[in-house]
């Protein structure tokens, strides 16, 4: 077993491995070697954990871009349109590449089954691995990193693994902060990231006492799975941890990723990127898989397990915090709740676009929305978002393999993510596996079967800008 486990991880690092490069026997092997629970009793100092995976570093990073450079064209192609805060041009055109000689309208004409028999699905539609997906855990853009450690003396750099995707294909940074109860003011970060260095300063004046503390809690850092004070961390030095905003900064995403804590064993986990706080107050479920009810309940959960990849076993040994449901909760659900939709000056106030103030391509663009294209049926007006999971049955396209050590089954049930203000989100999906919102149309117009057109297509995408 010793050996097929090193057989695996060699292959991994090559390249790719797929589900036929074991026998059936050596799989069912597999799966029964994996666990529910992360390690508890580390076997090697930490001065040997750095030393082994710092060096291997550069190796799995370069294996990874490897994937990327396969899947995608990561190339810099901005639009003219600028993200909500005027600092970086959303991206465009379809960056998935096709996986064999079909073009884009020859895919969309096949039925799933000969897609799958010909294993012609793109495999930028597939699942996205992690960079080091056996360990995986929270990764930081380098501006988040290096802006808390120069207001907070904190660092969240890892040195077994860096952020992989270009800044390019990633939000703006630091993000507008609209404000649900000030809506007259715009943008209130006066364009600087919130620390614990400068909130006060920052909100005093706007915010309530309650939401003050709120956002206090959100900005201070506890222990989590790969920042925290014991040998088992991904940190040179021991840290405080992280703190909520640090992946949600300013109450949006600055596209952290990490692994998400719902399902095992751990090849089968799936990467899930940072979703956007802005309008958490309309939303009824939380949590791509959890599906928990409140953000009072998202926010425990939160601290108390997700943060250690859902292992409260491991949490006890690292220094969990534990809010308290009734004043620390609340009050960080409270400022949660704050976090607005930033303007959408081509709406009305049901949602849909003004005539007036539109063109004729994205007034076709939300007449496919509503009907061909179906996009409305899990993205209703006017807040685009239904409150329920959905399965997209993507194992109707492509046969599960070992990919970069994931095994990436389908994602079965997946929350629906809200489309306002989607354009300062990329990547998109769940997982980041979509850089561009061509490449989301595209996507959906396969595994739907929509049989749009390429000027249906660019009108989606259109409307979809003005949202």
């Amino acid at each position: 077993m010793k050996h097929l486990r090193i057989a695996a991880c060699v292959a991994a690092l090559a390249g790719v491995v797929t589900a036929d490069a074991l026998t059936a026997q050596e799989l069912k092997k597999k799966r029964a070697d994996q666990n529910t629970y992360l390690p508890v009793v580390i076997g090697q100092s930490f001065e040997e954990i750095h030393e082994k995976e710092s060096a291997a570093r550069d190796r799995f990073m370069q294996v990874q871009q490897q994937l990327l450079q396969r899947r995608y064209d990561l190339s810099d192609q901005p639009s003219d349109l600028m993200m909500s805060g005027g600092r970086k041009a959303v991206q465009q055109g379809v960056r998935v590449k096709l996986h064999g000689d079909a073009t884009w309208e020859q895919l969309a004409a096949m039925a799933p089954e000969q897609i799958k028999q010909q294993d012609l699905f793109p495999m930028g539609f597939r699942p996205l691995p992690h960079p080091k997906h056996a360990v995986g855990g929270q990764v930081f853009p380098e501006d988040q990193i290096k802006q808390i450690r120069e207001a907070e003396k904190r660092s969240l750099e890892r040195f077994d693994v860096n952020f992989d995707l270009p800044d390019h294909l990633t939000p703006e940074f630091p993000p507008p902060i609209f404000l649900t109860t000030r809506p007259d003011l715009g943008d209130v970060s006066q364009g600087k990231l919130l620390t614990i260095k400068n909130y006060y300063q920052l909100l005093h004046g706007i915010v309530t006492p309650v939401q003050m503390e709120g956002m206090r809690l959100l900005l201070t850092p506890f222990p989590q799975q790969q920042f925290n004070q014991t040998e088992d961390r991904k940190s040179v030095e021991p840290e405080l941890g992280v703190s909520c905003l640090d992946c949600h900064s300013n109450g949006h995403t600055n596209a952290a990723f990490h692994l998400n804590p719902d399902t095992r064993p751990q090849d089968t986990r799936f990467r899930i990127d940072t979703v956007s706080l802005r309008g958490i107050f309309n939303q009824q479920i939380h949590g791509s898989k959890r599906s928990l009810r409140s953000v009072e309940d998202f926010t425990e959960f939160e601290q108390r397990t997700a943060y250690f990849d859902g292992d409260h076993v491991t949490a006890a040994k690292k220094g969990v915090h534990l809010p308290d449901r009734s004043s620390q909760v609340s009050m960080m659900a409270q400022m949660q709740n704050m976090f607005a939709f930033p303007p959408a000056p081509k709406l009305d106030e049901s949602g849909r676009l003004i005539p007036e103030k539109a063109t004729e391509q994205e007034l076709m663009g939300q007449e496919l929305f509503f009907g061909k294209a179906r996009c409305a049926e899990c993205h209703p007006a006017p807040f685009y978002l239904d409150d329920k999971m959905h399965d997209l049955h993507l194992g109707r396209f492509y046969k599960p393999d070992l990919v970069n050590g994931q095994y990436n089954i389908p994602d079965g049930p997946i929350k629906t993510f809200t489309l306002r203000g989607v354009k300062d989100s990329p990547p998109y999906h769940h997982d980041g596996r979509l850089m561009t919102l061509d490449d989301t149309v595209e996507f959906f117009n396969l595994v739907l079967g929509l049989k749009l057109q390429q000027e249906e297509k660019d009108a989606l995408v259109a409307f979809l800008l003005c949202l």
